[in-house]
């Protein structure tokens, strides 16, 4: 390693491995050349060669998504692809190791003044982060520099959940059983059970059991347009069937063979989402929800039954109890019941000090 001070003032930093010349850099300061050479000596040590962060952006993250087309999921690597399309040209174009937690919260903001929503904005985050921590992994850079960065809040409008109660669940169940009495049975278990649409689509005879107790066994997803893969997260889960629907179920799984799909329609077709919605008038009958917030009936249902938040985390798949928190708080926890109490029954001070105003 060297430091040498150039004719116009500079220090010029040369690296070298034995022999073999690696990079240099010039600085403003002898102290800045210093860290550097302290920095990439380091990254040498630690076999990571300073030379390979030299490649532009564009040429590895090719090389990425040519590994990732035969590694993962079909919808997984078409949300990856589209890093080509969106992430800014001005940073396809530099070199990997010149990539800075700046750069990739400028992309993030570049996404959202084109109008991208958030949720968009956050896959892309998602295969950014993927992408840099393969080139770690293959020591072409030292650390992902997507780790750090969250994508800034847009102005858009969350899209909230919204979860029948149990009696409007049964209220639209009976009107969705004059339209077609098998898909609405479907429809019913899914309020009960939480499964996902894709996860229901996929779901086989033999994934029924009732020993030691009733419950689907949830192992694999098949969204439409895409082949039968894992489900998300990767992990098998057990959901219990509660007597509500249990014979519903029953009465799906009898006369079947266990490879054979649980919840078709009526013809033994499989379930398509379009369809179902058309035939069931979803406009009118969902009231303005989502086939996914019959997801969110479930987990709300089995909370306010006092079913502890850990076992609706295992029951729903969550990989974190942050998520299944977020059902306790539209349902209000135990202070805010007991503050509402308190409310409506207890004049308290405030109440004693109207009054006294009254008598004065």
């Amino acid at each position: 390693m060297s430091i040498t001070k150039t004719a116009n003032g500079r220090f010029r930093a040369q690296l070298k491995n034995g022999r073999q010349f690696v990079g240099s850099r010039t600085f403003d300061t002898k102290t800045e050349a210093k860290n550097w050479l302290n920095r990439e000596r380091a990254a040498l040590d630690g076999g990571i060669d300073p030379r390979a962060g030299k490649e532009r952006v564009r040429l590895v993250l090719d090389r990425w998504l040519t590994i990732r087309k035969t590694t993962v999921a079909k919808k997984t690597y078409g949300a990856d692809a589209d890093l080509r399309r969106l992430m800014p040209t001005s940073m396809q174009n530099v070199h990997l190791s010149a990539i800075s937690e700046r750069e990739v919260a400028r992309s993030f903001e570049v996404l959202l003044a084109r109008g991208l929503v958030d949720s968009s904005v956050v896959r892309y985050r998602a295969s950014l982060s993927s992408f840099f921590a393969w080139c770690v992994r293959e020591k072409l850079i030292v650390r992902n520099p997507v780790t750090g960065v969250k994508v800034p809040k847009g102005s858009g409008v969350v899209e909230e959940m919204d979860p029948f109660t149990e009696h409007g669940l049964e209220a639209a169940y009976l009107t969705w059983k004059m339209k077609d009495e098998r898909l609405a049975d479907i429809l019913l278990v899914m309020g009960w059970t939480g499964l996902r649409w894709g996860e229901v689509r996929a779901m086989q005879v033999a994934n029924f059991v009732e020993v030691p107790t009733p419950g689907l066994m949830v192992r694999r997803s098949q969204p439409e347009g895409s082949p039968i893969k894992a489900t998300k997260g990767r992990s098998m889960r057990r959901v219990p069937l509660a007597d509500r629907v249990l014979p519903i179920v029953r009465e799906l799984a009898t006369g079947r063979a266990a490879h054979e799909l649980l919840f078709t329609t009526a013809t033994d077709a499989q379930l398509w989402r379009s369809n179902t919605l058309r035939t069931l008038g979803w406009e009118k009958t969902g009231q303005g929800r989502r086939l996914h917030d019959l997801r969110h009936t479930a987990a709300c249902l089995w909370l306010s039954r006092s079913v502890a938040p850990g076992t609706v985390q295992a029951w729903c798949g969550h990989e974190s109890i942050a998520t299944t928190n977020r059902y306790l708080h539209f349902l209000g926890t135990d202070a805010d019941k007991a503050g509402l109490n308190r409310l409506n029954n207890d004049l308290g001070s405030a109440g004693g000090a109207r009054d006294a105003r009254n008598h004065a």
